[in-house]
This record gives C-alpha cells, sequence and structure tokens, in this order.
C-alpha cells in the first residue's frame, strides 16, 4: 500500500500493529489497510472484540478519575497507543489543570500522534520507549523532568502486558516499576484473558503471531500476581465492565464477554 503522509518513514506498514489495530478498534484513522484486516479477521472469531476496546477505553477513564480523586497528580501511562477520546491527560487537567502526564509507547505512530496531540501543553509528554526496558523508562529525561517520583504516581498499563510474553518476564517488569514508585502510588492494569472462552482465544493468539507483539492473554491468578506488594481497591480484580461502573446498567448480565480484567492496586 501506498504509505500515508502522517506516517513515520520508519513504520512498517506491511505488518500488523497492536496500538493501530486497536485505534481501529475504537473507530480511529490512524491505521493501515494490514491493521484493518488483522482486526477484522479477529472479529470473526470474537465478534464482541469492538465492545471489549470500548470497555477497556472506559475503563482508563473511570481509573483515572478514581486516581485523582485519591490525590494522584501525575502519571505514567505506559503502552498509551494512539492518542483517541478521552485521554489520561483530559481526563486528569479536567480535575487540576496542574496534573502532569507522560505517556510511553513504543509504537513510532503512536508517538507521532501523541507528540502533534500534546503541542502546547507544557504538563503532558510522549516518549518512545520500551517496557522490556523499566530502566530505559524511568530514566527518560523526560519522566524525570514531568514526573517526581519521591510523590505518589498513577502507574497505568491497561491492555499492555499481554503483549509481552513470559519469557521476558512481565511479572519481574512490573516489580522494578511498583520498587521505583512511592507510597500512595497507584497501578492500574487491564489485561486479557482466556478465562471462559479458551478455545476462541487459542485461534486469536495464532492469528496474532502475525503481528509485531503477538498476544499472551492470562489467567485471574496471573493477573493478580501483578499487584504482588500492592492493596488492591474495591472492587478488587473484576472483568472490565465491572470495575466501578458509571451506572449498573453498564453491567450486563455476561461481563465475562469482554475477556478482560481489570483492577487498580495501592502502594501503602
Amino acid at each position: 500500500m501506498d504509505r500515508p503522509d502522517w506516517a513515520p518513514e520508519r513504520v512498517d506498514i506491511d505488518r500488523p500493529s497492536a496500538a493501530r489495530g486497536y485505534d481501529y478498534l475504537l473507530g480511529g484513522s490512524h491505521n493501515f489497510a494490514v491493521d484493518r484486516e488483522a482486526a477484522h479477521q479477529a472479529m470473526a472469531m470474537m465478534p464482541d472484540l469492538v465492545m471489549q476496546a470500548q470497555a477497556n477505553r472506559a475503563f482508563l477513564y473511570r481509573a483515572v478519575g478514581y486516581l485523582v480523586e485519591a490525590g494522584v497528580r501525575q502519571f505514567l501511562d505506559i503502552g498509551s497507543g494512539v492518542p483517541t477520546v478521552g485521554n489520561v491527560h483530559e481526563v486528569a487537567q479536567r480535575v487540576d489543570p496542574q496534573a502532569r502526564v507522560v505517556y510511553v509507547d513504543i509504537d513510532p505512530v503512536a508517538v507521532a500522534h501523541s507528540q502533534a496531540m500534546l503541542a502546547g501543553n507544557p504538563l503532558a509528554t510522549v516518549v518512545q520507549e520500551d517496557l522490556r526496558s523499566p530502566a530505559g523508562i524511568l530514566g527518560h529525561p523526560e519522566v524525570r523532568r514531568l514526573l517526581d517520583l519521591e510523590a505518589p504516581v498513577g502507574l497505568l498499563m491497561l491492555a499492555m502486558l499481554h503483549a509481552i510474553p513470559d519469557s521476558d518476564q512481565p511479572h519481574r517488569i512490573v516489580g522494578q516499576l511498583r520498587d521505583a514508585l512511592a507510597p500512595g502510588s497507584h497501578l492500574a492494569i487491564s489485561h486479557a484473558t482466556p478465562d471462559g472462552r479458551p478455545d476462541v482465544w487459542e485461534r486469536v493468539v495464532q492469528l496474532s503471531g502475525q503481528s509485531s507483539y503477538p498476544l499472551t492473554p492470562r489467567s485471574r491468578s496471573d493477573v493478580e500476581r501483578f499487584f504482588s506488594g500492592l492493596e488492591l481497591v474495591d472492587p478488587g480484580l473484576v472483568w472490565v465492565p465491572q470495575w466501578r461502573p458509571e451506572h449498573p446498567d453498564d453491567v450486563d448480565g455476561a461481563p465475562e464477554h469482554s475477556s478482560i480484567y481489570a483492577g487498580v492496586g495501592r502502594l501503602t
């Protein structure tokens, strides 16, 4: 396909990307034909995939709102993806214009569009780093410039950790990030799971092998391990629509169809 004007030269437009596929599922326009094709193949196996993406985005909105109410005024959003409606800085700075946000993503398209979106906002920035190198994130000059790691931070990893295979030791990575945070910090995670739909997820995982970052959905107990050393806030680790819904009707009779666990933990 022809390269769009907005796509950096270093971006491989012939291989699907999780960040751009997620953008497409949310109705965005910064994705390529290969991303849309992969998304449609996944939707053929899991027709409620768009609903899952929307439920995950809604969790981000609620989680950031909760953290702001809890007094958190600085956020580190790892795996932030292509910007769309309801970004972290929009939610947080609506309450406190002085809230500070650093977005982190490995995808150059996501980073390029975040840079354009954040132009003129001195309290929010984006860096291109890999979650598998937590020291590179924590030591990045922009992270150090905007965030005070001696004060509480809201660490967000939404729909991110299932892109990290077990061989890269994601629990160790999360532990390193947690250990760098001050008491009062919070960790918000949403994570794909095969629980309840193992046959479907087996096919989706096979399909994801074509992308830059194949998926590794995890069981409830494996997701809970990411919160080691943290106190899970009410209602604990639940299906993503069940985490502090704005209205009871927002949770239908089959929240497990979201295929996503979500939770927020506090570092005491």
